[in-house]
């Protein structure tokens, strides 16, 4: 490049950062200014939705209670139970299973991870054996 060429590229790149930077001083974009946007609506997430996650969070509580009914303590030693729920693509880790007797019923408290497409959930819970062979989560809360 030429030194003619190279002096009207300086001139040409000054003129520019001259008038731009008038306008940054002079207050550009505010917030104030701005206006809202009103053509932009949100909704309601819809029944359908909410019909699908509760049946996902049923689904899913009904996979979580048959790890812990089938979980053979003894031979666990302490180890976890890997849980994966097919029907919804879900799968999580329970610890902490613990058997114990109320009421005269076998139950089995526990720790569980929820890994979904939406993040990690964890929850506790307590599932119970109300009938010969019958488990039934008696609680199952975040936490």
């Amino acid at each position: 490049m030429g030194g003619f060429q190279a002096k009207r590229l300086k001139a040409a790149s000054l003129l520019l950062v001259l008038l731009v930077l008038p306008a940054c001083a002079s207050g550009g974009f505010s917030l104030q200014k701005a206006e809202v946007d009103s053509s932009l609506y949100t909704g309601n997430v819809s029944d359908k939705s909410r019909r699908a996650a509760d049946s996902e969070r049923i689904s899913d509580e009904a996979t979580i209670r048959n790890a812990v009914s089938s979980a053979d303590i003894e031979s666990l030693g302490g180890r976890s139970v890997l849980w994966v729920n097919s029907d919804t693509g879900t799968r999580g880790v329970i610890d902490g299973l613990k058997e114990f007797k109320r009421d005269g019923l076998l139950c089995r408290s526990f720790s569980t991870t929820r890994e979904s497409f939406d993040g990690i959930a964890l929850f506790k819970g307590e599932a119970c054996m109300v009938s010969a062979g019958a488990w039934r989560l008696q609680s199952f809360e975040a936490g």
